[in-house]
């Protein structure tokens, strides 16, 4: 697609320096600054990869807020934010839309520290209503009347639990409270549930067939708030023959809508009206994710975000190896074979942690609950009581919503539930928010959990194959998003011994324990240190809790320095849990850990995050030599 301003060179959104640039376009050019924004956001993303479909589907909208209301006094706070590359566009960060997801450059969320039009960060979803809100009391409590909030949520984060806790809350605390809804019928898969069920019911029914231009006509000829009052009595008396009860009126927001998220002039003039009203009111509009680029409307899952892309036809470059999340899909599809127990849990990800292949597999025994990781903990837990071996497949960063239930229903109950954790580790282009770096942490305190990482694809498979038949309490496996080191499963899984290690090589001067994904690296060190003279014994920890305290005192018994390196934050991470127990058994032996500093990592290339951060095999080898007593030799010669 491309614009005539494109081919004379001349786009008005070349011309945008800020939101005043946006309200100087004529309103009839304003589709065709729509179409420009749609054609660089394709263009760009195919470079940088990106959350293209959520955005090519809120254009329309994004042009209109930014038409009627003034940021950054006024404030949009975006569910999730993903969907907020086109605001960047408009707030002056348009000759950055180049660098977004790179290092250094522009995130692929809001941050307040990007800019001052950013007014609230985030990353997961659910978010935005009470942010939203406490924005809005804030505000009256200043006595600011000027100031307006606009929360956009999608439909897929009504799933989520917080939403309803600030929508119940919403009509108590403050009169004027501005929310839309964009409603895609898509989160990243396709919406499950009754709430989506209920939005389709509003959005289908014959008796709305004509609303759309019967909006537009009620918008027009607003002649005073009586009229409005007399129309929008209409409508609700129409919803309500549908519905026995309108959710969102039942909570005390006016409901407007649904109309046509992409029809300009309509959200324009509704905009304008909403904001001259004094009590919480919300807009359903309805938008069509991927909408402009015909690849990302017929697949706006894999759309939704991703890695570079050809421009033509939409096609990404195929992964070498499977990835984790395709292997644990697969695997627990054939686990479930035979074992009839076994069921399978996502939080509305099914094509990010690999279930989609048990989905094909066995129906009846998977469930996506929608974006909700607290209800499908301890729906997990109720499967659990049953007799069930659910297998729980969560992003490391996402399950932190569920903590209390990793403790108050998991832990002390000792229930047999099985946490997947994809994305451990640092997660990349996604920034902080995305990051699993915490989750060892967070686990490994809590009693009757037991916690593990595999080195590759084989262990990750017998892992697998453990839990699967571990019938003492929860138990977790922690695994980098992405593909291993194509390390081939055996026809066979085999069952580990809990808390047992694997002694890989032995060695007298140095002891290297590299946890998971980063026994590759320990292995890079282990070779540097060989080289000049250094005896050294590497060791495959698999377990986190229980640790194999019997190797690790035998080690630290043996050799000059001990190192641990882990994919996760120093504080309270793996090297940590071995200080602790070296220390309490009186074994003094120096201790050199690896892994991320006492801070948010940013967005980036994993090689260049770790290069900058120490995160490298000649970080260690440079901590390690000055511990020993034997001086390495001028010449590198094996051990």
């Amino acid at each position: 697609m491309t614009s005539d301003s494109s081919k004379n060179g001349a786009r008005l959104l070349d011309g945008i320096r800020g939101p005043a640039d946006v309200q100087a376009i004529q309103e009839q050019d304003l589709p065709q600054l729509a179409q420009e924004v749609r054609e660089e956001l394709i263009k760009v993303l195919s470079q940088t990869g990106g959350h293209l479909g959520p955005n090519l589907g809120v254009v329309e909208l994004t042009i209109a807020l930014h038409r009627v209301f003034n940021t950054p006094k006024d404030r949009f706070v975006f569910d999730v934010s993903h969907q907020g590359y086109v605001h960047k566009m408009f707030t002056g960060r348009l000759d950055r839309i180049g660098t977004m997801r790179q290092y250094q450059g522009l995130n692929g969320f809001l941050l307040r520290t990007e800019s001052e039009h950013d007014c609230y960060g985030a990353g997961h979803a659910g978010t935005a209503l009470s942010a939203g809100l406490g924005m809005a009391v804030g505000r009256d409590l200043r006595g600011d009347d000027d100031q307006h909030v606009v929360v956009v949520a999608g439909d897929a984060a009504f799933t989520c639990g917080i939403s309803y806790e600030a929508l119940n809350n919403a009509k108590s605390q403050t009169k004027r409270f501005i929310v839309v809804l964009n409603d895609n019928e898509w989160s990243i898969a396709k919406n499950v549930g009754a709430i989506a069920s209920y939005f389709n019911t509003i959005t289908t029914h014959p008796m709305y067939a004509g609303l759309h231009e019967k909006a537009r006509r009620f918008i027009e000829a607003v002649a005073g708030k009586g009229a409005v009052h007399l129309a929008h009595k209409f409508e609700e008396g129409v919803k309500n023959l549908l519905v026995p009860s309108v959710i969102f009126e039942e909570l005390g927001l006016r409901y407007y809508g649904p109309i046509d998220g992409h029809d300009i002039p309509l959200l324009i003039k509704t905009f304008e009206f909403l904001k001259t009203q004094e009590e919480p009111v919300v807009l359903h509009i309805l938008t069509k994710k991927g909408k402009g680029y015909e690849p990302a409307i017929a697949k706006p899952d894999k759309f939704h975000g991703l890695g570079k892309y050809k421009l033509e036809t939409g096609e990404t470059a195929p992964t070498p190896t499977p990835t984790y999340s395709e292997t644990i899909g697969k695997t627990l599809a054939k686990f479930a074979d035979s074992n009839k127990n076994i069921v399978a849990i996502t939080a509305a990800m099914p094509s990010g942690t690999g279930l989609g292949f048990f989905q094909a597999a066995h129906p009846d025994r998977y469930f996506d609950v929608g974006i909700a990781e607290e209800h499908a903990a301890l729906f997990a837990c109720g499967l659990a009581t049953q007799g069930l071996k659910p297998f729980l497949a969560i992003y490391s960063t996402f399950f932190q919503r569920a903590y209390d239930m990793a403790i108050h229903d998991m832990g002390i109950q000792k229930l047999n539930v099985a946490l997947c954790m994809d994305r451990a580790g640092l997660s990349g282009d996604d920034g902080p928010t995305h990051h699993g770096l915490f989750d060892i942490g967070y686990l490994r305190h809590i009693p009757n959990w037991v916690h593990m990482q595999p080195k590759d694809e084989d262990e990750f498979v017998d892992m697998l194959w453990t839990m699967a038949n571990y019938k003492a309490g929860p138990i977790a496996i922690r695994y980098p998003r992405g593909t291993g080191t194509g390390a081939k499963p055996k026809a066979e899984p085999k069952l580990l011994e809990i808390g047992k290690a694997e002694v890989v090589q032995h060695g007298r001067d140095v002891a290297i324990f590299g946890l998971g994904n980063m026994f590759e690296m320990a292995e890079e060190a282990a070779k540097k240190l060989e080289e000049k003279g250094i005896s050294v014994a590497l060791i495959n920890p698999r377990w986190i809790k229980p640790l194999d305290t019997g190797t690790l005192e035998f080690f630290a018994r043996s050799v000059e320095a001990v190192c641990t390196i882990e994919d996760h934050v120093l504080h309270n991470g793996f090297g940590c849990a071995v200080m602790e127990h070296l220390y309490s058994q009186g074994i003094h032996t120096p201790i050199v850990r690896i892994g991320w500093p006492d801070e948010f990592i940013e967005h980036g290339s994993v090689p260049i995050l770790r290069k900058k951060h120490g995160i490298t095999a000649e970080a260690l080898v440079e901590k390690v030599l000055p511990l020993l007593r034997k001086k390495p030799a001028a010449k590198s010669s094996a051990a």
